[in-house]
């Protein structure tokens, strides 16, 4: 099992890429704890993929960081891997974008990284080796006009994560972190950048975008994440994994 005695938090679990992720490193021998701010759902999910109750996470508060990396190194006897994966998207231009909405889009998608990796490095160091994921964004390397602030939060957590294995490195014995980037995913967030209601026409079209004639899967994002919590990753710590289809060649 290449998971095997892995410890996993994962944020945002309970659908999308957070659930996938959960499922395919229970399948390969994870204990994963599920944590959402969804806590009914995470709870369903709970059920299908851990041995352990979910989780009701608030990722951009600092004290529900606490309670939750306490809570679930307590039921897991430890944590050594931590996946942050909550985030949102909110469409909207530099001018077209309210303050409340850009603000909203950095604690969600950037401060939740920070609050994470703070409140879980202490925890991963004494479970080592340990592994920090962070679910980045290929718009963290090609901008769009219209998001603004995911652009800018995900470029965010690009740095953040480099910054954050830098410091890994120095102050503690065998912990990692690394980013993962992916294009468009099949996920619901997705439907949300799109302009029509059919899904099969707005995959289609973002399709044409990607060399690779396709949009992600949550498996392909879910496979790296796997990867990268494994010892196969052992030597790899602020990198970026890229999961594009190729369109950051262009």
């Amino acid at each position: 099992m290449r998971l095997a005695g892995k410890k996993a938090l994962i944020t945002g679990a309970a659908r999308g890429i957070g659930l996938g992720c959960a499922k395919l490193m229970a399948d390969h021998g994870c204990d994963v704890v599920i944590t959402d701010i969804d806590v009914a759902e995470a709870d369903r999910v709970a059920q299908q993929v851990s041995s352990h109750p979910a989780i009701e996470l608030d990722v951009t508060s600092k004290l529900a960081w606490s309670a939750a990396i306490e809570r679930a190194g307590d039921l897991m006897n430890g944590v050594n891997v931590l996946v942050n994966n909550a985030g949102i998207i909110i469409p909207g231009t530099v001018e077209s974008l309210d303050e409340a909405g850009w603000d909203h889009t950095m604690n969600v998608d950037l401060k939740s990284v920070y609050l994470g990796c703070q409140a879980a490095l202490p925890v991963l160091s004494r479970n080592a080796p340990a592994s920090i994921i962070n679910i980045a964004s290929i718009s963290s390397m090609i901008a769009s006009a219209n998001f603004a602030a995911y652009n800018a939060a995900k470029a965010g957590v690009h740095m953040l994560t480099k910054s954050v294995a830098l410091h890994a490195a120095r102050a503690y014995t065998d912990v990692r972190c690394n980013s993962v980037h992916p294009a468009f995913v099949d996920t619901d967030m997705v439907d949300q950048v799109t302009k029509t209601d059919d899904r099969e026409v707005n995959r289609s079209k973002l399709a044409r975008q990607i060399p690779l004639g396709r949009i992600a899967t949550v498996d392909d994002v879910a496979w790296a994440v796997v990867y990268l919590a494994s010892n196969e990753s052992s030597f790899m710590t602020g990198s970026e994994l890229k999961l594009d289809g190729g369109i950051s060649t262009m």
